[in-house]
């Protein structure tokens, strides 16, 4: 195989994690924030703060020199809301104040901002005032420096992208009358100063998020005896309907008692505050917008796709399990083989560089429970002895041809031309049949209906992490989905390692073909489509040596995942056939899709939301989710071992198979998709000219 396929598979994965956790962690651990209620503090030390301050106005000014206080013109009222936008009561506040003609001004948090840019710009359009109320509705009182200044920025930013303006007007969250102003406060005060806003408290609080009806509100908003006022409302940050109900008779009760109505800023006799931002400020705050918008979608999106792979791996799990105990009671009863009556079998043994197996491989067959057997094994185009050591097992069943290197299913072609007999197995040559495997292979044979065999493969090499892992992997996924699509009826691959054919069902299909990678699954779908039965057989076992390292397991599984793909593209149109075509179409077919493709990429997504709901303390059901998964994979690995004969000492291993084994499939799984996308794939090698190696017939073998 010649790989010419784009690397990029580690980044690709990687960039995908990183995004959908950073967006995961500015939704849960900072944009969360935006949503606290309106509530009070315990009063702090506040003998750092002047009592021109203090006992001063609402508005302090700490831009620059002596701090400041401005209060409000006598006869005055600047209504201010906190809190919003919020789309269900903002627009209602907004056609109450244009119904009575009044002004007000807007502290908005910036996250609402980017949520909801439209009712910012339709408050401006309306004549009010805005100002800003941080990003998250933080504390400044206690926010460190690096946060208190990242805040303004950021609800700046907002702001400009929304509005195309900026302003200097700050109402720090949980701020109140200027008698509560404490030490905290102050620092604040001064630090936002510095940055060059004007920070506005109130001389009335409405109290609107705690009262119990609107006449609480009027009675905590209302000034007295003609002073001026800023009062302290709220259009968002929870249930305003009480906001909504007394602000209308709150107005006309100020207005019966000769108040005026003024923005902020005229109240306390200041120039409006906001100026138009540069392009790039707008330009800027536009793209910060998009970013927190797409931020807020991707919580919903997750769970969404939390749900999904959830439904999925439930579905996947029960389906095994209901097949595997199925499938154990179909063949609980089945016959054993009786030699005399087994037809004839040809193995074909395709081999490159295999002069360490090949020896062992042959010798296995040879003693299957076959009596009429005969052994081709094809070198194609080694540069060790593989020939040379399959010539030492000197028995006239076995013959070795050579040929130049082509590939494997000219290897697997030139065998089967050379077979002796009607039924065929085709055997990898680092594959060690078990007794009797032969046997069990040729007795399904029996039926005239069926075309091919899968055997049942499990690993030799159990040294090591990684086949280990792939053991596990053997047992408790490919034999237990071998066994659902044995009883789906249309299995979608004859393993490689282990695999009976009918001659004349070959026939039918043209042989083994060169278009795909995965010319096991090519050929199996392309019998089902041709009508022929591919069946499972659970106790015919095969043990094959798997890849040691990464890197050979990574060219392995890229070989499978892209050959798997090319096959079910070529035989797509199986889902409008009928009879086994039919079923391969539509029961195999969207099964690969769905749980050999879809569910292996985003998978790992639900370790991440796992592993981080359990960092971030946001929400354990990630956790709770995988955790019960696991538990599941367990037990159907349990089950699944237990019904193939094999020990249950490595079961510990699950949890970190379902994790960084599958991290590593998904990578593979990426890196097939892009090459299939970019149309850069893997292929055979161009084939040359094939001979026979007249030394190795069957007297001299």
């Amino acid at each position: 195989m010649r790989a010419i396929s784009p690397r990029g598979h580690w980044w690709v994965l990687a960039a995908v994690l990183t995004v959908f956790l950073s967006a995961l962690f500015l939704a849960t651990s900072i944009l969360r924030g935006a949503a606290a209620p309106a509530t009070t503090r315990a009063q702090q030390p506040d003998g750092l703060v002047p009592h021109s301050v203090s006992g001063g106005g609402p508005v302090v000014d700490a831009r620059g020199g002596p701090p400041v206080s401005l209060d409000v013109r006598p006869g005055t009222v600047a209504l201010t809301f906190d809190d919003g936008p919020d789309p269900a009561w903002t627009p209602q506040i907004l056609r109450l104040l244009a119904a009575k003609e009044v002004p007000a001004t807007f502290f908005v948090v910036g996250q609402h901002v980017a949520e909801h840019p439209e009712l910012v710009r339709a408050e401006i359009a309306a004549g009010h005032e805005v100002g800003l109320h941080t990003f998250t509705h933080a504390d400044l009182a206690t926010a460190p420096v690096w946060q208190l200044q990242l805040e303004l920025a950021a609800s700046r930013a907002a702001l400009a992208g929304a509005t195309g303006i900026s302003t200097t007007l700050l109402r720090p969250p949980y701020s109140s009358l200027p008698d509560a102003v404490d030490d905290r406060d102050w620092h604040a005060t001064l630090r936002t100063g510095a940055l060059g806003y004007l920070t506005v408290l109130s001389t009335h609080d409405g109290l609107d998020w705690e009262a119990h009806d609107p006449e609480d509100i009027v009675r905590g908003a209302a000034p007295q005896d003609g002073r001026g006022a800023v009062v302290l409302l709220h259009d968002g940050g929870g249930d305003r309907s009480r906001t909504v109900a007394a602000l209308g008779r709150l107005i006309d009760d100020l207005k019966a008692n000769g108040y005026r109505f003024t923005t902020l800023t005229e109240s306390v006799g200041l120039p409006p505050q906001s100026t138009p931002v540069t392009s790039f400020d707008r330009w800027y705050g536009t793209a910060l917008i998009g970013l927190i918008r797409a931020a807020g979608a991707v919580p919903p999106a997750a769970a969404a796709l939390l749900y999904a792979v959830a439904l999925l791996t439930a579905v996947r799990l029960l389906l095994l399990a209901a097949a595997a105990m199925a499938h154990r009671r179909r063949t609980a009863t089945r016959p054993v083989p009786q030699p005399l009556l087994l037809p004839g079998v040809s193995v074909v043994v395709p081999a490159h560089n295999e002069a360490a197996t090949i020896v062992s491989c042959v010798r296995a067959l040879l003693e299957g429970g076959c009596p009429d057997i005969d052994v081709v094994v094809v070198d194609d185009g080694s540069t060790d002895a593989t020939a040379a050591a399959a010539r030492t097992v000197t028995d006239p069943r076995v013959r070795v041809v050579t040929q130049s290197n082509q590939g494997k299913p000219a290897a697997l072609n030139a065998g089967v031309a050379l077979a002796e007999h009607d039924v065929i197995l085709m055997v990898d040559a680092d594959t060690v049949l078990a007794p009797g495997a032969v046997a069990h292979l040729a007795a399904a044979m029996a039926d005239p209906s069926v075309g091919a065999v899968a055997g049942n493969t499990k690993v030799a090499n159990r040294t090591g992490l990684l086949p280990l892992w792939q053991h596990l992997e053997y047992v408790m996924s490919f034999g237990l989905e071998r066994r659902l699509f044995d009883l789906a009826g249309a299995s979608p691959t004859v393993p490689g390692a282990i695999g009976a054919f009918r001659r004349r069902a070959l026939a039918s299909c043209g042989g083994i073909s060169a278009d795909t990678l995965a010319e096991d699954t090519d050929i199996a779908m392309a019998l089902c489509r041709a009508g022929w039965r591919v069946v499972y057989r659970s106790d015919a076992h095969a043990h094959t040596h798997v890849p040691t390292t990464i890197r050979e397991l990574w060219h392995q599984r890229y070989r499978w995942a892209y050959g798997t793909l090319q096959s079910i593209w070529k035989h797509r149109r199986a889902v409008k056939e009928t009879g086994t075509a039919g079923h391969l179409g539509r029961r195999t077919l969207p099964y690969l899709l769905l749980f050999q493709l879809a569910l292996p990429l985003a998978a790992p997504l639900m370790d991440a939301a796992a592993l981080y709901g359990l960092i971030s303390g946001t929400t354990p059901v990630p956790a709770i989710t995988w955790a019960a998964f696991s538990l599941a994979q367990l037990a159907l690995a349990a089950y699944a071992l237990r019904s193939d004969g094999e020990s249950l000492r490595h079961l510990w291993l699950i949890p970190l198979q379902q994790t960084l084994y599958r991290t590593a499939l998904c990578l593979v799984t990426i890196h097939a998709l892009t090459a299939a996308a970019l149309g850069a794939g893997p292929r055979w090698h161009n084939p040359s000219t094939a001979h026979t190696d007249r030394r190795a017939q069957p007297a001299a073998a």
